[in-house]
């Protein structure tokens, strides 16, 4: 029996009265467990094995097996995420891309960036603000990050004039050609946004015009250099289109 924190990635149904669920920790990465009788209406365990959940849980561990739950000792159920349909997209996404950088990635930075993201979104922080913060962040986890210090091409640390996904990162007056213009609050919130403790933010001020450019340069950077395609990213940005 171990104690381990975590919260819920994925939740299914398992026979007539149980789930299996898997979820994210720190120490050993995505734990599959059996929740035996989860469903029944008298148990413990019924509201504590859904999505979300984010607590410390009580179980029987196997390595490469599924674990037994016996208890979860719940810290957040991120109530405030529960109620808005556009919170949960984003919960989500972070959960599932979560899962993904966690078979590429053992550090443990990357459990406490999900973590200190969604409390933030459930504070009422910007979503997709602290979407592309954790974005981001996780590219450099992937063995993918782009050149956010000087430029791409030519390592200039002088005149930086735009950000570019097919040149990997800054590109300076000197090499810029045709390449897509962004703004100067773009360019210099790219850099903010690796460099920030997510837990230490208290407010975000950040224009749609620089959301939108930092949104679709990662959105064409993980599209071209990590290879993960999740559909739940698409129904984000068709609800980004609507509301940004």
């Amino acid at each position: 029996m171990i104690e381990v924190e975590g919260i819920i990635l994925t939740s299914q149904d398992y026979g007539d009265t149980s789930k299996i669920i898997n979820v994210i920790t720190k120490e050993y990465g995505i734990i599959g467990i059996i929740a035996k009788g989860c469903k029944n209406i008298k148990s413990s365990l019924r509201s504590v094995t859904d999505r979300l959940t984010y607590g410390n849980f009580n179980i029987f561990y196997k390595k490469d097996k599924l674990s037994i739950l016996s208890s979860v000792d719940v810290i957040d159920n991120f109530k405030n995420i529960k109620k808005d349909i556009s919170k949960i997209s984003y919960a989500t996404y972070l959960l599932e891309l979560t899962g993904q950088v966690i078979k590429h990635s053992s550090k443990l930075d990357v459990y406490d960036l999900l973590i200190n993201g969604l409390i933030k979104i459930n504070e009422g922080y910007d979503p997709l603000v602290i979407m592309n913060i954790i974005e981001l962040k996780y590219l450099d986890y992937l063995g993918v990050m782009p050149i956010i210090d000087s430029c791409s091409k030519c390592g200039s640390i002088y005149a930086i004039k735009t950000l570019s996904s097919d040149a990997g990162g800054y590109i300076c007056s000197k090499c810029y050609k045709d390449e897509k213009m962004v703004s100067d609050k773009t360019i210099k919130l790219i850099r903010m946004y690796y460099y920030v403790d997510i837990s230490k933010i208290t407010k975000l001020e950040v224009s749609k015009e620089a959301k939108q450019e930092i949104n679709n340069f990662l959105n064409e950077y993980y599209e071209r250099y990590t290879g993960l395609y999740l559909k739940s990213k698409n129904f984000i940005n068709n609800l980004n289109k609507l509301t940004v």
